[in-house]
């Protein structure tokens, strides 16, 4: 297991039971701003759905199936799957003003809005049409995505990390520590301490202990 998930695991943030997810993530000030502690908000009921079943994930073509930009198609950058949400690189943008004072009238941006899971569809890479897709196994055990208009295999995207690496691409350089000697038991633990350890290595006798001594 990598330390990355070890450490998102130990970090993992505790909500409260009315708190509302949105687009922020709920450590942030803005999550904490829109949750403020006993505030009572109404409650958004979501259709549940397992994260091995989640049909979309980061990095995938879908087309948008309602709205302004009905028939476009795009890249999936972000779910929140607490909320059924999905963000597509460009698409479903809604523009405002920030920085905004008595003496400038701020910077003009656009950012994309979520979008259901319900109002987009993925897209088989086959004809570039969308299709609904069913899980499937294959002969090999492995878990698809299968389009259940033409029959064929949608692959899982390839995604890079922020520093432009592909883990299923990466392979290992000369520098690179490989998985046995990673895995080589190298340390035998033992009740002794660590001088203990060096002197016995060493070979150096020691007859001498500590006098006993009271605390009250």
């Amino acid at each position: 297991m990598r330390l990355t998930v070890l450490l998102s695991m130990a970090a993992r943030v505790v909500v409260p039971k009315d708190y509302r997810y949105g687009t922020n993530r709920p450590w942030t000030p803005a999550a904490k701003r829109l949750n403020p502690p006993g505030k009572k908000r109404r409650k958004v009921f979501v259709e549940p759905i397992a994260p091995e079943d989640w049909p979309v994930l980061r990095g995938d073509r879908v087309e948008i199936l309602t709205g302004k930009d009905k028939g476009k198609q795009g890249k999936v950058v972000q779910v929140f799957r607490h909320r059924n949400w999905v963000i597509l690189e460009g698409l479903n943008t809604h523009y405002r003003y920030i920085g905004k004072t008595e003496d400038y009238r701020g910077t003009y941006i656009a950012s994309e809005a979520p979008l259901l899971l319900r109002d987009i569809a993925l897209v088989d890479p086959s004809d570039r049409k969308p299709t609904e897709i069913e899980w499937k196994y294959t002969e090999e055990g492995e878990r698809v995505r299968v389009s259940l208009r033409t029959g064929r295999i949608i692959p899982k995207p390839v995604v890079e990390r922020r520093d432009g690496i592909v883990p299923e691409q990466w392979k290992d350089g000369p520098k690179d520590t490989s998985p046995e000697d990673t895995l080589e038991k190298t340390y035998t633990p033992s009740l002794k301490t660590l001088e203990e350890e060096v002197m016995e290595k060493l070979g150096i006798q020691e007859n001498r202990r500590h006098k006993r001594s009271y605390w009250y």
